[in-house]
């Protein structure tokens, strides 16, 4: 992977911008979330976006970021996830330090399953306007990870799944990628959700009750 600096934040890949970029571009200064919650935020890229973005029509928002910045089967084991943490804190730093907005940065350095069991244990059910699931891309993951933040969500809010159609390589088993899980929370929770038009990469539902 090549490294690209901008303004001083570091970046080694650009999923982001191949994924959700263009999308957010659009939607988050229409839909303007003052509470949002992401899953998976790797060098922070997409928190950084967030950062950026909300600061153009928000005078205050609140994002919770949730990663254990631990090795998965699908980044590789090879990677030094303390320094890919390093980069993330470095590159909200920068960019919360840019913002002349206030922007309360929340970091949950944990599992996703139970950072989220532990929001609604605070009573954080309803509370946010936005969740970004990008975490494990494993499906049992991936359902956990829809169904806890469904609690979470308020009626009306957006909950966005990223690498739709993406596929564990060199495995032809289902449970290793996110669309059955995506598919199943989406059927199962169908009267209560609203899905989004979107690319055929992502997934975007509504809650509508």
């Amino acid at each position: 992977m090549n490294s690209n600096k901008s303004n001083q934040l570091e970046f080694t890949n650009n999923w982001f911008d191949i994924n959700a970029k263009i999308i957010w571009e659009n939607f988050l200064p229409q839909f303007k979330p003052k509470k949002v919650l992401e899953i998976g935020s790797y060098e922070g890229a997409s928190t950084c976006f967030l950062i950026k973005s909300l600061s153009s029509c928000l005078d205050e928002f609140e994002i919770h970021s949730i990663d254990p910045w631990q090795g998965s089967k699908y980044n590789g084991r090879d990677i030094d996830m303390s320094l890919v943490e390093s980069r993330f804190r470095e590159n909200t730093s920068h960019q919360i330090n840019n913002s002349k907005k206030n922007v309360n940065l929340v970091i949950h350095k944990s599992s996703s399953i139970n950072a989220l069991s532990k929001l609604i244990v605070e009573r954080k059910s309803g509370y946010f306007d936005f969740i970004y699931i990008d975490g494990s891309h494993m499906a049992i993951d991936v359902i956990s990870d829809a169904v806890l933040s469904f609690e979470l969500l308020r009626i009306g809010g957006i909950i966005g799944f990223d690498d739709y159609l993406w596929k564990l390589q060199g495995s032809n088993n289902i449970v290793t990628n996110p669309k059955i899980a995506i598919d199943s929370f989406t059927n199962i929770f169908s009267t209560r959700i609203k899905i989004l038009r979107g690319p055929n990469h992502q997934q975007y539902v509504q809650k509508i009750n």
